[in-house]
């Protein structure tokens, strides 16, 4: 919830000129109201756009919501489903998270669908058992040819807004466990599809050495797109 109208409107454009030869896939989720308008900035770039978040539901009486019909009908590819501020502030449950994933597929739309431990979790070594729970919710009742039209976004949520940052093998670690448990699941050819996303205070400083981790396919950039810096995050060597 960041940027209104003008500051956005700017920002895209300086973005699109530091990242208008991209190597590699980027996604913008931009809030609601600026998605028509970045959508025309970047209409003649690689750069897709995509919304912070869906309801489950096709339609209906759900005031202040936005459905997955909507955003299909506004071309707009991806989506976040179960982000932890989501997840944290308004209480949304691992089977809600699955109902969102279920409905964007059933759209058309990517479903950029995050999980998570906290701090105490971590702590207490849960960080895996909390992590296989929200990723066998998150994909009940998905095929494996659906499992590879998903994005898995791994955020720690210690390591969100708190300048901390998981560190490249813990990272790796828990990425690594899910893929293994697509692999698991669905087989090779499901897990060596999916792309797997770090996400937790990902910066141009630690952008690299993330990234370039074997089972890290990317990341989930949150702050630090905000910043004219993020070309560099973009542009990690």
């Amino acid at each position: 919830m960041n940027l209104c109208h003008k500051m956005a409107e700017a920002h895209i454009k300086d973005l699109k000129e530091k990242i208008d030869t991209i190597k590699v896939e980027v996604v913008l989720c931009v809030p609601f109201v600026h998605l028509k308008m970045v959508q025309e900035l970047l209409a003649d770039t690689a750069i897709k756009v995509g919304a912070q978040n869906m309801h489950y539901a096709e339609e209906g009486a759900y005031t202040g919501e936005i459905s997955a019909k909507m955003l299909a009908a506004e071309k707009v590819p991806y989506v976040i489903v179960g982000h932890s501020e989501r997840r944290e502030y308004f209480g949304e449950s691992d089977t809600q998270v699955n109902l969102k994933a279920l409905c964007a597929l059933k759209n058309g739309l990517t479903p950029i669908i995050c999980i998570g431990e906290t701090l105490k979790q971590r702590k207490t070594g849960r960080t895996f058992n909390v992590i296989r729970k929200q990723l066998s919710f998150a994909i009940d009742e998905m095929t494996a040819e659906d499992i590879t039209k998903c994005i898995i976004a791994y955020e720690p949520i210690w390591a969100i807004g708190t300048g901390e940052t998981a560190t490249k093998e813990q990272a790796e670690e828990v990425c690594a466990m899910i893929r293994k448990q697509i692999n698991t699941r669905y087989g090779h050819w499901a897990a060596d599809t999916l792309r797997v996303l770090y996400g937790g205070s990902v910066t141009p400083e630690n952008a690299n050495e993330l990234f370039t981790m074997p089972n890290i396919d990317g990341g989930l950039v949150g702050g630090a797109s905000l910043k004219s810096s993020f070309e560099k995050v973009v542009h990690f060597e």
